[in-house]
């Protein structure tokens, strides 16, 4: 009796917390509007898109102009520089052609006053790494996408378990009034002195475990709750309670084919096209440049003057001849790499394939589990129902009674256990298939 007293003690205080969260009756779908959005996961994950994006901006620097404007103010004593500037500020005098003065030229300031522009016109291997890194900016995109796929699988699934806890929180309900029922049946036997305490005891100690049973029932009902709210990003300021109940609605027909425009497989593919534009930028490194630059100058002695100018313009064509065989190198690795990735998109191709002939099984098995749960959990409560009748008769004890009812609520908590078990399952294999 101390027991049951300490664990009624127990549920109300649980009781008592827990209604100070506000229960909010949501719909699967109402939760999956907009839950990619709100996911931290799929936030990280554009994140990453976004900086690969960020990465083919830059090679817009292969079409553009690189403009630099510099100001710089020397003084110097070299006899080189000194006439150097003074040419510059266009300040030279017949007078400046005196040996000794050239020699020694006393200190000369010079400020300067530069634009620079350099500007590619054929780089073959900056073609390529820019073709690369759209791959890969694409790649990531695709990525994020799935990633916001699989976050909306994981709600589901997560719904799903939260519709299973209510049902358990139901289940032992009722469980509970048949186990009270019986408690005041066998009282009243007792109190008659047609039964001894040890059964009556029996009686109440089922009464509490099935209270137990509640009260962690009721946390998995948190739990699942605070689950939901964590992966909309959200805080968990209420308990979720599903709208429609736990549910089996037949065996739908799913592709065992898998789908090669899959996000995921589409990813990858883009990964290896970014690879084979890297090998072939490491090919092309050997091929001549051709880079164009110019620029405009004024040259003063008084710093805020501004005179002296002059441009330059011109055409450069580069050509590495020979680097040490690091372009070799480079060529080797590139194609190292290419190939590492068409294996690697094999064996996910071949991965992917196999987790949907495995879990195609294992959704006919779950399918073929629920009927038989369904058969036990009918078969249970038939068997209850005779001794039932029996024990209101005389003609059976207590434990009998009692075993027979705990595996109906076994077998209960076994059907909706074989429903959920399939129910992801199937969510699962849609998910594979999409």
């Amino acid at each position: 009796m101390t027991r049951a007293l300490f664990i009624s003690i127990v549920l109300i205080t649980a009781s008592l917390f827990s209604n100070a969260q506000d229960t909010v009756v949501l719909s699967k779908a109402f939760i999956l509007k907009d839950a990619g959005a709100k996911n931290l996961q799929v936030k990280i994950a554009e994140q990453s898109y976004l900086s690969a994006e960020a990465g083919y901006n830059q090679t817009k620097a292969i079409f553009l102009p690189n403009v630099n404007l510099s100001y710089t103010a020397i003084t110097t004593t070299n006899p080189l520089m000194a006439f150097g500037s003074k040419i510059n500020q266009e300040g030279v005098t017949m007078a400046d052609f005196n040996p000794a003065l050239i020699n020694d030229p006393g200190n000369v300031q010079n400020f300067n006053t530069k634009l620079e522009v350099q500007q590619p016109l054929l780089n073959y291997d900056a073609l390529h790494q820019r073709k690369a890194a759209r791959a890969q900016a694409d790649a990531m995109k695709l990525k994020m996408e799935r990633s916001a796929e699989y976050v909306l699988f994981e709600i589901d699934q997560s719904y799903m378990q939260l519709q299973m806890a209510y049902a358990v929180v139901e289940v032992l309900t009722k469980a509970k009034q048949t186990a009270l029922a019986n408690q005041k049946l066998v009282t009243d036997y007792y109190n008659n002195g047609l039964l001894q305490k040890s059964e009556l005891l029996n009686v109440q100690v089922r009464v509490t475990e099935i209270d137990n049973q509640l009260l962690y029932a009721r946390s998995n009902i948190s739990n699942a709750s605070d689950y939901i709210h964590f992966l909309l990003n959200e805080p968990a300021d209420n308990v979720i309670k599903p709208a429609d109940t736990l549910s089996y609605n037949g065996v739908p027909g799913f592709s065992v084919v898998l789908n090669d425009s899959r996000k995921d497989i589409a990813a990858y593919k883009k990964a290896l096209e970014a690879h084979n534009n890297m090998a072939l930028s490491a090919q092309k490194k050997s091929l001549p440049r051709l880079n164009a630059f110019g620029s405009y100058e004024l040259n003063d002695k008084r710093l805020y003057n501004f005179r002296g100018e002059g441009y330059l313009l011109g055409l450069q064509l580069s050509w590495n001849v020979f680097d040490g065989l690091k372009t070799k190198g480079a060529v080797q690795q590139a194609k190292a790499n290419y190939r590492q990735a068409e294996q690697e998109l094999a064996q996910y191709r071949s991965q992917s394939q196999l987790e949907i002939n495995k879990t195609n099984r294992q959704l006919t098995d779950a399918a073929g589990k629920i009927d038989l749960a369904k058969q036990a959990l009918e078969q249970s409560q038939e068997a209850y129902r005779i001794r039932n009748n029996r024990f209101g008769q005389g003609l059976e004890k207590t434990t009998d009674l009692l075993n027979a009812e705990m595996q109906v609520t076994q077998k209960q908590l076994a059907y909706h256990q074989a429903i959920l078990e399939y129910n992801i399952t199937s969510s699962y294999l849609h998910f594979l298939n999409k």
